[in-house]
């Protein structure tokens, strides 16, 4: 069991498909959402954030995330759009797209360069 927070978002399955919803499901309001697509086999990230707080989920595919909080680290698989992944300020993370995966981030924050911190840990 990983360290790292991972949601189960709840999911309603009938003939017609699948429905997830996120509202009410995250311990912050999103200010920001983006989606990370076309990077297959390519690795992103790197950094941690002053403030940031992040949702992750592969709405598509699959992707890796490596985490490093200081005190654990892990490689946490997302591949189903039911799991979210939370990512707190202080957690390191890279992201390692598998093929044809889209990676969905909410943030807590609106984007600013100067919130980053691009040294991993030691």
């Amino acid at each position: 069991m990983s360290h790292f927070p991972i949601l189960k978002l709840p999911t309603f399955t009938d003939a017609r498909g699948s429905l997830t919803v996120m509202e009410g499901a995250l311990p912050f309001s999103v200010v920001r959402s983006y989606w990370i697509f076309g990077a297959d086999g390519q690795t992103r990230g790197g950094h941690r954030h002053r403030h940031t707080q992040q949702a992750l989920v592969a709405i598509s595919g699959s992707v890796t995330i490596y985490m490093n909080d200081g005190h654990h680290i892990d490689n946490v698989l997302l591949e189903h759009p039911g799991d979210c992944l939370i990512v707190q300020p202080k957690d390191w993370h890279t992201m390692t797209f598998g093929a044809g995966s889209v990676l969905l981030v909410m943030s807590s924050h609106s984007y600013d360069r100067s919130e980053y911190i691009d040294e991993p840990y030691a």
